[in-house]
């Protein structure tokens, strides 16, 4: 493994470490990076992985990015996107700041507008889970399926506490070893080489040799729970599918409230829990393909 001080960073040259992590024997389909206009000049980036119409777009987190996603896109083997949302990975900021899932919907549905031409499954996570919801609410059009990551418009800032402490923490570090220690203390049921990469994948090495992440390169960087109790009358008007997927150790912000409110609103939803965290796709990220296979089945 090359020492971060003498790498030159390659985003799809780590793909055999997933495979390697996770035991999975197949092949790494194509790859590409893509941008498309979203406001003017202003550009949402994202990976296109497999060749021909896709199937399903997956949308990260605050503070991550489409690379997320990685292991759960090895192991469906199918067409899809995943997104970069505004001022994350190499998506341009949004002038609303980094935590609008309103502002971030409007981006993201005028993305899809361009990228695909049938209903996809749209899975979103945390942050990206409301703004995927406002999409399907806004333009049903382009979704067949809803999922909803560990998230659900019950989550607050109290209940998401641990997750905004970490990623509002320095605004950089002197070296790569800084960031990495921080990483492995916030996830420390993660192995150290999958936070690595997923670390060369989010942060960026400055001229001076210090590090930032890429969600903090950008002015108003601070991520906040955004104020999402208006979004229960949003989830309540969807009419397409929709399913929960919930993590059941201890770091996911998603309660048992939160799950009856979820079933309340939507009474034809399906909840299905797994074992993770908040970051689903990080902690099993094959429970979480097998579940979107199935839907993709369905």
């Amino acid at each position: 493994m090359p020492s971060v001080d003498d790498f030159s960073y390659d985003e799809f040259a780590y793909f055999y470490e997933n495979l390697e992590e996770w035991d999975l024997t197949v092949r790494v389909p194509s790859v590409r990076r893509f941008f498309v206009a979203v406001d003017g000049l202003r550009q949402l980036s994202g990976l296109a992985w497999a060749e021909g119409e896709p199937e399903l777009v997956l949308v990260h987190g605050g503070a991550q990015n489409a690379h997320t996603f990685d292991t759960v896109a090895l192991a469906l083997q199918r067409a899809l996107l995943a997104l970069d949302l505004p001022g994350h990975g190499h998506s341009d900021p949004s002038p609303y700041g980094s935590s609008s899932p309103r502002a971030h919907a409007q981006d993201v549905g005028r993305a899809l507008e361009q990228l695909v031409s049938t209903p996809q499954v749209l899975v979103g996570m945390s942050l990206g889970g409301l703004t995927s919801l406002i999409v399907a609410h806004e333009r049903a059009h382009l979704v067949r399926h809803l999922v909803l990551v560990d998230i659900t418009p019950g989550v607050d800032a109290h209940k998401a506490r641990r997750v905004l402490d970490f990623v509002n923490g320095p605004a950089s570090f002197t070296d790569f070893d800084e960031l990495l220690a921080r990483t492995v203390a916030h996830h420390p049921s993660r192995s150290v080489s999958s936070l690595r990469r997923g670390i060369l994948h989010n942060a960026r090495r400055r001229e001076d040799g210090s590090w930032v992440w890429r969600h903090q390169q950008h002015p108003d960087a601070t991520l906040e729970a955004p104020p999402s109790g208006d979004l229960w009358g949003v989830l309540e008007e969807i009419r397409v599918p929709v399913t929960l997927v919930r993590g059941t150790w201890e770091g996911s912000v998603v309660d048992d409230e939160d799950e009856a409110r979820f079933l309340e609103v939507q009474p034809s939803a399906r909840v299905v829990r797994v074992e993770a965290g908040h970051s689903v796709q990080g902690d099993n990220p094959l429970a979480l393909a097998s579940i979107l296979s199935e839907l993709l089945e369905g």
